[in-house]
């Protein structure tokens, strides 16, 4: 279950979805996170705590990769191995660049990305699981949303974003007062601005930490350094 602080406005916004998807999400059992699981960002982060929404896309298209948090990818257990960056973050080119800009603002690297570089890095004072990672998100009161809060295809994410966007409106509206600042990634969440009402918010925009151009983005360096992500 959500936090209770959340209950009234998460029960607006359900209420604001399609009944037809409402029947879909209560009946079917063929996407994921299940009917359990899809709302943990409400779960772990209090209403009165939220600074920010981070706002990605859906889910991880694998089961053992989507939680319940944009960005968290489940199927990762360890950050770091003693070649530098573990094998499951090598594999997942999002937080991969993600991770190598936290070390990059945090002064551990600089030009040189390599294993080789990361391998050097005194990590004795850093975070060594994807959960801790989620951890420190939520510290920094991070919610962490996709604009779709669940998979079934890859054929039918768009038709899941539309299904949810009164859902976000509902959401947002309801969060006006708190006014978060709204972190978007890349041109899908960014098309948030289009489809939602959103002139009451902040919101800062980056390009999807897929590209490695994001490795060094001064607003993404400026926005998590100072969040101190990777720390302990």
């Amino acid at each position: 279950m959500p936090h209770s602080s959340w209950e009234a406005v998460l029960s607006q916004a359900y209420g604001s979805l399609d009944r037809e998807y409402q029947a879909f999400l209560e009946e079917d059992n063929g996407y994921f996170p299940s009917k359990t699981r899809y709302l943990n960002a409400f779960k772990t982060l209090q209403k009165e705590n939220v600074k920010y929404i981070l706002f990605g896309q859906d889910p991880y298209p694998r089961k053992e990769s989507a939680g319940g948090y944009a960005f968290i990818d489940e199927k990762v257990k360890t950050l770091f191995s003693h070649r530098g960056l573990s094998k499951e973050v090598n594999r997942a080119t999002s937080l991969r660049n993600f991770i190598k800009m936290a070390l990059v603002a945090r002064g551990d690297l600089k030009e040189d990305l390599s294993q080789e570089a990361i391998a050097k890095i005194n990590k004795e004072e850093l975070i060594h699981t994807i959960q801790e990672l989620r951890m420190n998100f939520e510290k920094n009161g991070v919610l962490l949303l996709n604009t779709a809060l669940i998979f079934t295809d890859k054929k039918s994410t768009s038709k899941h974003v539309k299904a949810w966007r009164p859902f976000m409106q509902a959401l947002l509206e309801q969060l006006q007062e708190d006014a978060p600042k709204l972190i978007l990634f890349g041109t899908h969440a960014k098309a948030l601005k289009k489809q939602l009402r959103l002139e009451m918010f902040e919101t800062i925009e980056v390009e999807h930490p897929y590209n490695h151009t994001f490795v060094h983005n001064e607003n993404a360096l400026e926005l998590f350094g100072t969040m101190n992500l990777l720390e302990k």
